[in-house]
C-alpha cells in the first residue's frame, strides 16, 4: 500500500453576496484534500471558519502536515487523536471515508449504515438584509417548504414579520449567529412564537448563553457555535433543544456521526448544518442527515459555480451522492 496526500485552496464565486450579523463575504475559500492510493483516489473538502479562529493557510498547512502519517497508512480512527476537530481534520477524515468506498467498491452510505439513502427536504438560506430585502426575496423563495433566514441584530421584529408575510406556508429556523442579547432574547422569541417560527438558531454567543436556562422557551432552540464535539452535548441540556451538527466543526463524518448517536440518546433533536462550501463539502452531510430532524445542505445553491458530478437538487429536496462525486 502506498499512499499520498495532497491538499489545494480553492474557490468558489457566491451568486452575489451571503451576509450574515458578522459580516458578508463573495465568494467561498475551501481547502480540498485528495489521498491517492494505487489508482484509487479519495477526496474531502473543509470550509476554514474564522469565528473558530481557522485560516486558510494555517488549515491548509495543518492538512497537509499528515502527508507522512496518511503515506503510513493512518485510519480514521488514529486520525482522531492525531488532529483536533475542526475543519482541517474534516478534510483529511472525508478523504478517508471516500478513498475506503473506492477501493472497496462499497458506498460510503452502507458503511455508516444508510444504505437505501433518499432525498430529502434542506432549508434554504436568506442572507441578512433590511425587512424589505429579506422579505423580497422570501417571496421568491415562498414555496419552499423550509426556509432560513439570518438575523442577528437589535431588532429584528420587522425582518421576521417581513419574511412571514412573504412566505406564509413555508416553515421557517431563524439563525441569529450569536446576535441577540439578554435584553431582546424574550421579545424576540415572543414575537418568534407568534409568527409560528420552527426553530431559533444559537441566539446568544458560545459561553455567553445561560439565560436560555432561566426563560421558558416558547420556541425550540438549537446550538450551533455553542457546540463542536460530542463532549460538548451534556453541558447543554439545560438551555438546547437541539443541536446544528457540522463537519467542519466535528472534523468529520467519524466524529459527526458518534454526536449524532448521543445527541439523540440524550433527547436534542439533531439538524445538520454546513457552512458555504461546494457538494463535495456536503456529500457526506447528506448521508449523515438521513435520519435528522432538520437538513441545512444548501450550500452549492448559494455558489454562482459548484464542482462537476456535484449533488442534484430538485427545488429543495437534495439527493444522495453519485459516486463521481464523493462516497
Amino acid at each position: 500500500m502506498s499512499r499520498h496526500l495532497e491538499a489545494t485552496i480553492e474557490t468558489f464565486p457566491i451568486a452575489g453576496v451571503f451576509t450574515i450579523s458578522r459580516g458578508s463575504k463573495s465568494q467561498a475559500e475551501v481547502v480540498t484534500c485528495t489521498i491517492s492510493e494505487d489508482r484509487f483516489v479519495g477526496r474531502g473538502e473543509c470550509v476554514p471558519y474564522r469565528r473558530y479562529g481557522e485560516g486558510i493557510e494555517a488549515v491548509l498547512a495543518e492538512v497537509q502536515a499528515m502527508a507522512g502519517f496518511v503515506a503510513g497508512g493512518l485510519t480514521r480512527a488514529e486520525l482522531q487523536d492525531r488532529m483536533k476537530p475542526g475543519a482541517a481534520r474534516n478534510a483529511v477524515d472525508c478523504a478517508l471515508w471516500d478513498l475506503e468506498a473506492k477501493r472497496t467498491g462499497r458506498r460510503a452510505a452502507e458503511m455508516i449504515g444508510a444504505a437505501g439513502t433518499q432525498p430529502f427536504v434542506t432549508a434554504f438560506t436568506l442572507s441578512l438584509g433590511d425587512a424589505e430585502a429579506m422579505a423580497a426575496e422570501a417571496r421568491r423563495q415562498a414555496e419552499r417548504p423550509l426556509l432560513k433566514i439570518k438575523l442577528g441584530t437589535e431588532d429584528d421584529e420587522a425582518r421576521m414579520r417581513a419574511v412571514r408575510a412573504a412566505a406564509p406556508i413555508s416553515r421557517i429556523i431563524v439563525d441569529a449567529n450569536e446576535g441577540w442579547t439578554e435584553n431582546n432574547l424574550v421579545r424576540h422569541m415572543e414575537i418568534a412564537a407568534e409568527l409560528r417560527i420552527s426553530l431559533i438558531e444559537q441566539p446568544l454567543p458560545a459561553g455567553a448563553d445561560a439565560a436560555l436556562a432561566r426563560i421558558p422557551r416558547l420556541v425550540p432552540v438549537c446550538a450551533d457555535e455553542s457546540v463542536h464535539a460530542t463532549e460538548d452535548l451534556h453541558h447543554l441540556r439545560d438551555r438546547y433543544d437541539a443541536v446544528n451538527i457540522k463537519l467542519d466543526k466535528t472534523g468529520g463524518l467519524t466524529e459527526a456521526l458518534a454526536m449524532k448517536a448521543e445527541a439523540k440518546r440524550l433527547g436534542f433533536s439533531v439538524m445538520i448544518g454546513c457552512m458555504v462550501g461546494t457538494s463535495l463539502a456536503m456529500a457526506p452531510a447528506v448521508l449523515l442527515a438521513q435520519d435528522a430532524d432538520y437538513a441545512d445542505l444548501d450550500g452549492p445553491l448559494l455558489l454562482a459555480r459548484d464542482r462537476p458530478d456535484g449533488l442534484r437538487y430538485d427545488g429543495s429536496l437534495v439527493y444522495p451522492p453519485a459516486a463521481a462525486l464523493w462516497g
